[in-house]
């Protein structure tokens, strides 16, 4: 069972009171669901991060429709907003654990953010040589590849990306900023100069989302099953037990390695379910992506096409931020490419990606399997083959049987919030 201080701290957040929102929160909150912020008028924030499906898509879409006419897809899956209040800046460094969190960034910071917003959102970070890069890591930032610094960095993004929000430039974005219904209060809280300037008006906004996404009790809930367990308030049923196990074992799932259920700070530090860093897992190529029909075309992650800073760190390419597990049984799709439907599947393709090949990977036209089809040859070497159960060769049975699978996913089903154990009143949100 956990250690009293995991207890204690677990405890008080699922006591905490309900702390109403700031007057900066609640303008992000109205921005957050404000659908005339886009170019087809129909889309907002919450259109993709769906607050009743843990603020992610609430369809099987491997990528979701943005664009002027909600007909373009996006490049990739679109991953939750839940439990970022925690994740570091991006670095590339020493191969350790996070151990505070970041900070939203400050208002005198935002309109160097909404300054970049016509280029392409990098991290601000120093890339080292190769030499350097094999005793350290890349970790933490926001999206799949990392390059938005902060949440404060990642709010402009979908704003102005032609295939989701599409507004066409930040002069546009204004517009529609000072005609929305909430413009008087940016006016009385950011002063009157506020709409004067694109970059102005556009970084107060991104941190005002920001803001919101920090303070909104929705957003880091922490009352999974999981969370009650390590409160002492419930038992996990065996099949559970037996999941966690797996899951911990390094010689079975290993699953932990990378996604941490461990609190940290003795217990002040919720589990995260994440390293934060990055890996090259070698997902197959998703079909159902129009991009894709280009043989040419690779979404490389850190490499590109959206990041551009690390284009040259060719190590890197293939590289894809690991999300963390929490809820990650109320969604459709998964990997960035949106390729699997189902946990089974993802935990089948982690135990035989290396076991079976021929399951996950087609043949060409000369019958020699594909392995890796969604990364050049080239970069084929940058996919974790040294880290169980990936280390494993053709012929050797997986690490988890069909039944462990079950215990796994099982197990993966105590992170879903909104737990609620017999005679708890429905929390308040």
């Amino acid at each position: 069972m956990p250690v009293p201080s995991v207890q204690a701290a677990a405890l008080a957040r699922l006591n905490a009171p309900v702390v109403p929102l700031s007057a900066v929160a609640e303008v992000g909150k109205k921005i957050f669901f404000d659908t005339s912020l886009s170019g087809s008028g129909k889309l907002s924030c919450a259109s993709c991060h769906n607050p009743n499906n843990a603020h992610a898509p609430a369809n099987d879409l491997a990528v979701q429709l943005g664009g002027m006419s909600l007909q373009n897809q996006g490049g990739r899956a679109v991953p939750s907003l839940r439990y970022h209040e925690h994740a570091p800046a991006f670095s590339i460094g020493p191969d350790t654990q996070p151990d505070e969190e970041d900070k939203v960034a400050t208002a005198a910071e935002n309109a160097k953010v909404a300054a970049a917003a016509t280029a392409p959102i990098v991290a601000k970070a120093t890339l080292q040589s190769a030499a350097a890069v094999q005793a350290v890591v890349p970790q933490g930032g926001f999206d799949w590849d990392g390059r938005a610094t902060n949440l404060t960095d990642q709010a402009g993004g979908p704003l102005l990306a032609a295939n989701e929000m599409a507004n066409k430039s930040t002069t546009e974005l204004l517009a529609k900023l000072k005609a929305a219904p909430y413009a008087s209060d940016m006016l009385k809280l950011f002063g009157p100069a506020v709409f004067t300037s694109s970059n102005l008006a556009l970084g107060e906004a991104y941190y005002a989302l920001a803001l919101y996404q920090k303070e909104d009790r929705s957003f880091h809930p922490y009352d999974s099953k999981y969370d009650y367990y390590l409160a002492k308030k419930v038992e996990l049923s065996p099949q559970e037990m037996r999941g966690l196990t797996l899951f911990k074992d390094p010689k079975k799932g290993n699953c932990a390695t990378c996604h941490i259920e461990k609190p940290s700070r003795d217990g002040q530090f919720p589990p995260a379910f994440t390293d934060y860093q990055f890996e090259a897992l070698g997902a197959p190529r998703n079909k159902a992506i129009l991009a894709n029909r280009d043989p040419k075309y690779f979404d490389l992650g850190m490499c590109g096409p959206l990041r551009k800073d690390a284009a040259k760190q060719t190590n890197y390419c293939g590289y894809f931020k690991t999300p963390t597990l929490r809820n990650v049984a109320t969604r459709q799709v998964y990997f960035h490419n949106g390729v699997f439907h189902s946990l089974e599947d993802v935990v089948h393709f982690y135990m035989e990606r290396e076991t079976k090949p021929e399951k996950w990977y087609p043949r060409g036209k000369n019958g020699k399997l594909n392995k890796y089809d969604d990364l050049p040859v080239k970069y084929h070497a940058n996919v974790d083959v040294t880290d169980a159960p990936f280390d494993s060769k053709p012929g050797v049975p997986p690490a988890l049987t069909d039944d462990e699978i079950k215990d796994v996913v099982a197990f993966l089903k105590t992170l879903n919030d909104g737990y609620l154990p017999e005679g708890k009143p429905v929390a308040n949100k």
